[in-house]
């Protein structure tokens, strides 16, 4: 068995499990710019393709890599691999599945309590000697707890049910929206009640994004959408930059519908000095938060996620199906 890897030396490296079928495994690392002939020519006779999340990995490879047999994202994400290509090949493709669950949602409370806090703006403040001037202006206009708030979460997958886990010992009112509404039971367990995706906009002052990158979802943050959120709501997302429609959340931060916005990821990717997002007036400047797209990215991720691509490496090299196959074979 051999596997190619699509990504950081350092990381497959530093997170290879310490298996004997790991040490005795052969596989090479590539890195993410390489161009598809570099990596039709590095995989020539791979059977496993270990891609990072980020790294496109089309049909034209799919077809000119002769012996694979199974493409792993390195993440939860994996929109950027030719599910379909794979499918007619009859190459399993397979996923991280939950594996930053805890992580994902870690970041998302941060960033909540950052921007209920005006925690980076604060900073700025007390550095430029106006520590009692601040303090004097937000206890007036208002500092939030958490339970004051109606967490709204978009996408009750792995990410959603965890956030609303996490959630419970701050005690905020929450709602959910997916397609399919859970059980009461299944809710009482979340603690987390169902709205349909309008009522949920209307009606929670914190909005937080948990849906996968799909067809449906590319662009669903639009001006409609945040026209619908309360006023002076919140709005996170630790999700994908490409659910969000730019120039929309920028009019919605410009017309001071929002009160503020927590990122971990922004569109396109990697992120340019030029995004619209990053070059906001200062005032507006004050009001967003964004984080390099680390929320999954944790060391604890990191060893799950590569477990994960070892044991279905192994599983391939038996014959046997692996787990989190997301191309229907």
């Amino acid at each position: 068995m051999k596997i190619l890897f699509i990504g950081d030396r350092a990381r497959v490296e530093k997170y290879k499990p310490d298996t004997e079928y790991a040490k005795n495994t052969e596989y090479l690392v590539i890195p993410i710019n390489a161009s598809a002939d570099e990596v039709i020519a590095a995989g020539k006779d791979a059977e496993v393709v270990v891609v990072d999340a980020i790294c496109p990995f089309t049909r034209y490879e799919i077809e000119h890599i002769p012996k694979l047999k199974l493409i792993h994202s390195e993440g939860v994400a994996f929109n950027k691999i030719d599910i379909q290509a794979a499918k007619e090949k009859g190459i399993y493709v397979c996923n991280q599945k939950g594996a930053n669950a805890i992580a994902v949602a870690e970041q998302t409370i941060l960033l909540m309590l950052a921007l209920l806090r005006h925690l980076l703006p604060g900073y700025e403040n007390v550095k430029a000697g106006h520590q009692i001037e601040t303090k004097t202006y937000l206890m007036s206009h208002g500092i939030y707890e958490l339970n004051e708030m109606k967490v709204g979460l978009i996408g009750f997958g792995d990410i959603g049910k965890e956030m609303a886990r996490l959630l419970v010992p701050f005690a905020p009112e929450v709602h959910y929206y997916q397609r399919h509404r859970l059980s009461k039971q299944e809710e009482k367990q979340y603690h987390a009640t169902y709205l349909a995706l309008d009522d949920l906009l209307k009606s929670c002052n914190i909005i937080s994004m948990h849906v996968p990158v799909t067809s449906e979802t590319v662009g669903m943050c639009d001006s409609v959408f945040f026209e619908k959120m309360q006023d002076q709501a919140y709005f996170i997302n630790t999700a994908r930059g490409e659910i969000v429609v730019n120039p929309a959340l920028v009019e919605a931060l410009q017309s001071g519908k929002l009160a503020g916005v927590g990122l971990d990821t922004l569109a396109p990717e990697p992120v340019q000095k030029n995004n619209p997002l990053l070059n906001l007036p200062l005032d507006l400047q004050q009001k967003i938060i964004v984080s390099p797209h680390i929320s999954g990215c944790t060391s604890g991720f990191f060893h799950r996620a590569y477990q994960t691509i070892w044991e279905n490496t192994q599983r391939i090299a038996k014959g046997e199906k692996p787990v989190h196959v997301v191309n229907a074979l």
